[in-house]
């Protein structure tokens, strides 16, 4: 689930991003494997916390427990409204315009096959935890084993590219400024890492299974993430790298001839079906825990009675993700909004040092070289969102008011309560 859930889309379009901010493929070689090593950091912090608190709700159950519930609750607001909707939105889309590759379809008719692919997987997730998983393990096993055949195929056959490269002019200075810009584009190809701990109230042996399950599966995102590029890099020339809008069919047709777009348009369906599927999943394990808390609806905290999902939750998010998919909206969101994930971050690894201190806090899995980890983290996540407000002020405000309009809304519910 952490695999599939890492590797969406984006491996087969981030690297051009990455690649524009960087004079040299070591440079690339470098940011990726930075990207890694930060999300595995993220991950060890999250894996602690999930052995101290296996319950279902993840990051959300972190923030209300560690700092109080309105720092949960808009966690859990930004998630709904902007930051997962979107995202399966998001997914969604990109999954329909890749499906246009086969059968040409209009606008509407993208934003139609994006909307039954929303609709589809939320009946699958709705019937039960397991169906939706079996789903995903599916995917995920062919996806890896896809990129392992690309890899291999990149590697072995010939290439006329390298000269190309090792003269191609470089983009930039290679600053830091760059290299943080660089940063961001790869963190979001390894977004996603957190969202297995949501379900841990349905995971047999959580306290143990979920630690391991984000560990192991960060380190074969990253080494999947490093292999690409290694091809990518190997066939393309440095230019084309940079400019390419679709930089895996490319690699594709290099290697393979023209008939490579198909094949690479076939995985990135399959890639986006099978990250939505434990998208789609994880999300109403949140508004469920919420509602249950009292922090949303009461009616979002039904679970199913025969299939034991929180189906409510389920339907809620289908509905609102296919309102933003069919509108368009999700991009206005995404852009403004995603950033703001990193500050949560930031605060859920601050929480570890307060809960350190607590003398009820047991976890069964200890962050490793604690409390570099955390504070490498931090540091990190708090220079994303700094460069972000640096790089675009009004959208980043904007994206921060979004989030900071839940206040009020938390104040007025209890309010009521």
């Amino acid at each position: 689930m952490v695999a599939g859930t890492i590797i969406g889309a984006s491996i087969f379009v981030q690297p051009s991003e990455i690649a524009r901010h960087l004079d040299s493929p070591t440079a690339i070689m470098l940011a990726w494997a930075v990207c890694g090593t930060l999300t595995l950091f993220g991950a060890l912090v999250c894996a602690e916390l999930a052995s101290a608190f296996p319950v279902t709700g993840g990051l959300y159950v972190f923030l209300r427990d560690s700092f109080s519930p309105l720092a949960g609750f808009l966690w859990g607001w930004a998630m709904f409204w902007t930051m997962h909707s979107g995202i399966v939105a998001a997914i969604a889309v990109v999954f329909a315009r890749y499906a246009a590759f086969f059968v040409p379809v209009g606008d509407t008719g993208i934003r139609a096959i994006a909307v039954a692919a929303i609709v589809a997987l939320s009946v699958l997730n709705y019937v039960g935890v397991r169906a939706g998983s079996r789903v995903q393990t599916a995917f995920t096993c062919a996806k890896l084993a896809a990129i392992a055949g690309i890899v291999v195929l990149g590697l072995v056959l010939p290439h006329t590219s390298a000269a190309a490269s090792a003269g191609a002019a470089p983009a930039s200075a290679g600053t830091a400024h760059e290299f943080l810009l660089a940063l961001v584009a790869g963190l979001f190809a390894y977004g996603g890492w957190h969202m297995v701990t949501y379900t841990a109230g349905e995971t047999t042996l959580p306290a143990r299974t979920i630690p391991f399950a984000l560990l192991a599966g960060v380190a074969i995102v990253t080494a999947a993430y490093i292999a690409l590029n290694v091809v990518y890099l190997r066939v393309l020339p440095l230019e084309a790298v940079r400019s390419s809008t679709r930089i895996a069919a490319d690699a594709a047709d290099a290697v393979a001839g023209r008939g490579g777009s198909a094949f690479m348009a076939a995985l990135v369906m399959m890639s986006s079906i099978g990250g939505l599927t434990g998208i789609v999943l994880t999300g109403p394990r949140v508004y469920y825990s919420m509602a249950q808390d009292r922090l949303a609806p009461a009616w979002l905290g039904r679970a199913h009675p025969v299939h034991r999902t929180p189906a409510n939750a389920i339907i809620a998010q289908a509905i609102w993700a296919s309102v933003l998919a069919a509108s368009g909206a999700y991009r206005e969101l995404f852009t403004r909004v995603i950033y703001t994930e990193w500050l949560f971050f930031a605060l859920m690894a601050a929480g570890l040092f307060l809960l350190r201190r607590r003398p009820a806090y047991r976890p069964a899995f200890r962050v490793p070289f604690y409390p570099l980890v955390p504070i490498v983290f931090i540091s990190a996540s708090l220079a994303i969102v700094v460069n972000q407000f640096a790089s675009e002020p009004r959208d980043a405000a904007l994206g921060l008011g979004f989030v900071l309009a839940g206040v009020p809304v938390y104040y007025l519910r209890h309010a009521h309560h």
